[in-house]
């Protein structure tokens, strides 16, 4: 039965396109903070360290596999110009090169600058996590590891059984997370390697030192909680943490504070031990059982660091699951299932960040380059920098969500993507999201001559 043409469904409109969080706009955002980077190369400059730092940058956006599929593309495709804004895109060769020089710090103020765009935007507010404050989990993960290849910059690790040596470069990373949502928003990392004339390998818990300042300066008024493992809750770090204006919920375990586990059981002999115990809220078969005491000595040499203590089972139909932590904030039968659930949260870290960029098409510690002095550190910062803008997407722009979901993957988007940039002359990245909603049919433009 033919619809008579008045009673048609009108078409479905194109999802709305947010002013400042979109993808072409964080690309201008992205391009402007490079712009302001201060050149490190004197004489004549072929090539301007924002085209570099904008070609490294389309790299990651875009998934290519390696330096050399990139490399394939230069001359021949001139949606990288237009949709990326640059102007001179190096080669292989020329962009290790021209980002092996420069400290990976020159990163952050892209960092801070879609940062802001999200924060004057209002999206920050779905992240609020327990009394006005945000949640940031924070952890260490490999970027490169070769046995024959290194640089002075990386840490050197001996194998215990064969003597074997791998050389390698770490970052901690950080990013904003929420129980309750898949997005997570990264934050500018911290590279852990060594420096001139260093002879111990860097490690982690430096590494959290020289952030917490960096954080704060990008950051001086954001209220924050920070999560992490059972490697973070000494004194040093602990009072760094206060000392940086940061709450925390910091795991735990026994056979490293014996102490403060000691402690608590003596406090629970004499009753002074809270027990709480409450169903599930979203399944009933699932039980959480609490016990928690405030102002706990953290350990035998620092029992002057007082922190409050909370302990987790978790008990369902498939087991029971078991988890401790240490935080400064306030412990009560109100308070306790949700820092439980942030502390239980530092897992997104893991998933859906370092998993997300080594899976999911980032390529994360696969080799884009090494170089001599800081190529590896630069790189890690722009993927980084290119998954929270992918992030902003997903959070924020409908046009995004809608093609995304159009695909069914991630995977399938990034595919997808990187075949539509070969096959249509684009002016912008919205342009080539509606032509992939629509099903525009994909005619190839001419390849320029070359020769």
């Amino acid at each position: 039965m033919r619809v008579p043409r008045d009673r048609a469904a009108p078409p479905a409109a194109d999802p709305p396109i947010r002013k400042d969080l979109n993808a072409d706009a964080l690309f201008q955002t992205v391009r402007s903070a490079f712009e302001a980077a201060p050149e490190h190369r004197k004489g004549d400059i072929d090539i301007p360290l924002a085209d570099a730092l904008m070609s490294a940058f389309a790299m990651f956006s875009l998934k290519m596999p390696s330096l050399l599929a990139f490399e394939e593309r230069r001359t021949t495709d001139p949606n990288l110009r237009t949709v990326y804004r640059i102007r001179r895109i190096p080669s292989d060769t020329r962009m290790r090169e021209i980002c092996d020089e420069p400290s990976p710090e020159l990163v952050r103020p892209a960092f801070r600058a879609v940062w802001r765009a999200v924060q004057r935007g209002k999206e920050l507010e779905p992240f609020v996590f327990f009394n006005g404050h945000y949640l940031a989990s924070l952890d260490g993960t490999g970027i490169f590891a070769s046995a024959k290849l290194s640089s002075p910059a990386c840490l050197t690790k001996v194998h215990e059984k064969t003597g074997k040596v791998t050389y390698e470069l770490k970052m901690l990373g950080a990013a904003l997370v929420h129980p309750d949502l898949r997005e997570v928003l990264p934050l500018a990392p911290e590279i852990i390697c060594n420096g001139d004339g260093q002879t111990k390998n860097d490690c982690e818990r430096n590494a959290a030192r020289r952030w917490l300042p960096k954080f704060r300066q990008d950051h001086p008024h954001l209220p924050i909680i920070i999560t992490e493992d059972a490697l973070s809750p000494n004194a040093p770090h602990i009072r760094d943490l206060r000392e940086h204006d940061c709450r925390f919920i910091l795991g735990v375990k026994p056979g490293d504070h014996g102490l403060l586990f000691a402690y608590v059981d003596e406090a629970d002999r004499h009753g002074l031990v809270t027990h709480h115990e409450v169903t599930d809220p979203t399944n009933p078969e699932i039980t959480h059982r609490f016990r928690f005491l405030d102002e706990v000595p953290l350990n035998q040499s620092n029992q002057d660091v007082l922190v409050n203590f909370v302990e987790h089972w978790e008990i369902g139909p498939k087991g029971t699951l078991h988890f401790t932590w240490v935080t400064d904030l306030p412990l009560t039968q109100d308070t306790v299932y949700q820092i439980m659930r942030g502390g239980r949260a530092r897992w997104r870290i893991e998933n859906e960040t370092f998993n997300t960029l080594k899976n999911q098409g980032y390529n994360l510690g696969h080799n884009y380059g090494l170089g001599e002095k800081n190529l590896a550190a630069v790189f890690a910062y722009l993927m980084m920098l290119a998954f929270l803008v992918d992030q902003v997407q997903q959070l924020c722009c409908k046009l995004f969500q809608a093609v995304w979901a159009k695909l069914g993957s991630k995977r399938a988007l990034w595919e997808t993507l990187r075949s539509a940039f070969g096959w249509l002359i684009l002016e912008s990245m919205t342009q080539l999201y509606l032509a992939i909603l629509h099903n525009v049919r994909f005619v190839p433009f001419p390849v320029p001559n070359s020769s």
